[in-house]
């Protein structure tokens, strides 16, 4: 894909990194959803059980990869705003050509119409970083990446990636640190870029996409390699659990946490933690992508610090 050619990856001393963002971290706040329930009480397997395994007290989920198939499961219930959360520890070693998803779509499989919000995290070559991408479609379009580098190895132990949507942003968290803040505006009457009317499942899904994933498909899945294994465990939810025709909680009520003032922007710790993420980690930002939108989108003019 061109467009994913045009994305150089390039990295801070990863030293330094650590250092600031343990700094950071100590004094970040934000209230953290408990682990919900097991395995079996919130997921379905999608595809290819047989891929699928747990820890012998099934607190650990794993999904395997190899040159047959991938693996992937999805949440039992739709959800429309709120808070989920969930620690990942990603492919080990050579995982070149690997994605490991872990998101939120409105339809089940890719359909033309379909919401959806995205953290990717696409392998590289032994000793090279991982670079996150995310992404947010609305009815169907997408083309809003962004991609981040980390300041530790995603492959050395768990880490909480988390998602908040409510009716005002979306946040990509990382171990609490805001990494992408996406904001709504009600300043556009038909707003085609902000999801925030169809419910949605939580996925998460490993594949192959040696085509674009690393060094926009230059580096092709190493299959002497496989199995590729990522590790999932500690999913939690606090969110409006849709019910049809309509749920008993909607946005705008105010009475849980995730929908109330303070969720509806970053607080004074969060800002200085996103400030130093867009100084130090921003790998792509496709509202500065002159040359793919000399028009640049609309919502790449509303502010993320209001």
């Amino acid at each position: 894909m061109e467009t994913q050619r045009r994305i150089i990856t390039t990295c801070s001393s990863m030293a330094a990194l650590f250092l600031f963002m343990t700094a950071l971290m100590a004094s970040c706040s934000f209230i953290a959803a408990s682990p919900t329930q097991s395995f079996e009480d919130n997921f379905n397997i999608m595809w290819s059980e047989n891929h699928f395994t747990t820890s012998e007290d099934g607190e650990i989920w794993n999904l395997s990869l190899d040159n047959d198939t991938g693996c992937g499961f999805q949440t039992k219930h739709m959800y429309r705003f709120g808070w989920f959360s969930m620690k990942l520890k990603l492919v080990g070693g050579d995982s070149a050509g690997v994605v490991t998803a872990y998101y939120m779509c409105s339809e089940n499989g890719a359909g033309p119409e379909r919401d959806e919000i995205d953290f990717e995290f696409l392998g590289n070559r032994t000793g090279q970083p991982y670079i996150i991408q995310t992404n947010v479609y609305k009815n169907g379009t997408g083309n809003r990446e962004m991609r981040h580098s980390l300041w530790f190895d995603p492959t050395k132990d768990y880490h909480t990636y988390s998602i908040l949507w409510n009716n005002h942003q979306l946040v990509f968290f990382v171990d609490r640190v805001p990494i992408r803040v996406y904001k709504n505006s009600d300043k556009v009457p038909n707003n085609d870029f902000f999801p925030n009317q169809k419910p949605m499942y939580l996925f998460s899904s490993i594949w192959n996409a040696d085509d674009w994933a690393t060094r926009g498909g230059l580096e092709k899945t190493d299959w002497k390699k496989a199995p590729f294994v990522s590790s999932y465990k500690d999913f939690a939810v606090e969110g409006c659990r849709w019910k049809d025709p309509f749920p008993a909680c909607v946005s705008t009520t105010t009475e849980n946490w995730w929908d109330q003032y303070d969720a509806w922007h970053l607080s004074k710790t969060q800002k200085m933690d996103y400030a130093w993420v867009q100084r130090n980690l921003v790998v792509y930002d496709y509202c500065k992508d002159s040359e793919r939108f000399p028009t640049l989108p609309w919502e790449c003019s509303i502010s993320p610090w209001a």
